[in-house]
């Protein structure tokens, strides 16, 4: 959901990280990965907008991953090769405080070959930076805040005051899925309302996701249920006819107790 939340963003409000990351408020379109070659490319985290004179490339890191540097390096080429006059902005934004030296990475080495590209880390990041446009809001809650519970709340207030009810909606939700990062759900529910999030795509795309993990379960717990019921059905006929614990508990992969309470059950049903 992350992944998705961060695509709505730079997608939707692709002026606003044009401005923080560019430098000014250029028109960016998305750019398809499919674009760039024939072959699968990996594309869960993966950002690419375009201009008609430049690429910029994004990607949001909550763990730091060894083989980004690589990917870097690899999405650079594709570019060049399908825009080849092109200039690309490459920045790996890390959304969550980490020890790890990868998120001081900024380039990729290999035998003559030397690739660099620009490293983000939110927590680092003045937390003025993120009021400046409604799209950039989210992260404010992740910056370098003394108090992010005040912060929240002072995006809250500007949310507020935003006058489309569709980005109010939007960046409200999307404020609220990236805050779980450092916050704690009741505090987020406390200052942002939920009315408006529901009205949201990102509040349709997290309910779709739940009711599919929801199904997804549903059927796993109930192939395991169908399956148990099947040894239960197979265990209380050999009780009837006799055969002894052991061999039932090896047959039906019941546990002895299991097998002991059927039995008990069978044999006072029998009684009656």
């Amino acid at each position: 959901m992350l992944d998705n939340v961060c695509k709505f963003l730079a997608e939707s409000f692709s002026a606003d990280f044009a401005t923080w990351l560019l430098g000014e408020p250029i028109t960016l379109t998305e750019l398809s990965p499919s674009e760039l070659s024939l072959e699968p490319i990996r594309a869960d985290a993966l950002i690419l907008l375009q201009s008609d004179k430049v690429v910029l490339h994004l990607e949001f890191q909550t763990v730091p991953k060894a083989d980004i540097a690589f990917r870097m390096s690899d999405y650079r080429l594709r570019v060049y090769r399908r825009f080849p006059h092109k200039r690309m902005r490459q920045v790996v934004i890390y959304l969550k405080p980490s020890d790890s030296e990868l998120v001081y990475k900024t380039e990729f080495v290999l035998e003559n070959s030397l690739h660099r590209f620009e490293v983000i880390r939110l927590w680092e990041q003045p937390t003025e930076v993120f009021f400046n446009s409604p799209g950039l809001l989210p992260f404010a809650a992740l910056s370098q805040t003394e108090d992010q519970a005040r912060t929240l709340e002072e995006v809250a207030q500007v949310i507020e005051a935003l006058n489309d009810t569709r980005i109010r909606n939007n960046v409200a939700a999307s404020t609220a899925v990236l805050a779980g990062l450092v916050l704690n759900k009741e505090l987020i529910k406390k200052v942002l309302r939920s009315d408006t999030m529901r009205e949201s795509v990102i509040y349709q795309d997290i309910l779709q996701e739940g009711l599919a993990q929801g199904l997804e379960q549903g059927l796993e717990q109930g192939i395991e249920q169908g399956i148990e019921q099947k040894a239960q059905e197979i265990a209380i006929k050999m009780i009837n006819k006799g055969i002894d614990i052991e061999t039932i508990v090896d047959v039906t992969g019941l546990t002895i107790e299991q097998v002991q309470e059927l039995q008990v059950k069978t044999l006072g049903n029998q009684a009656e």
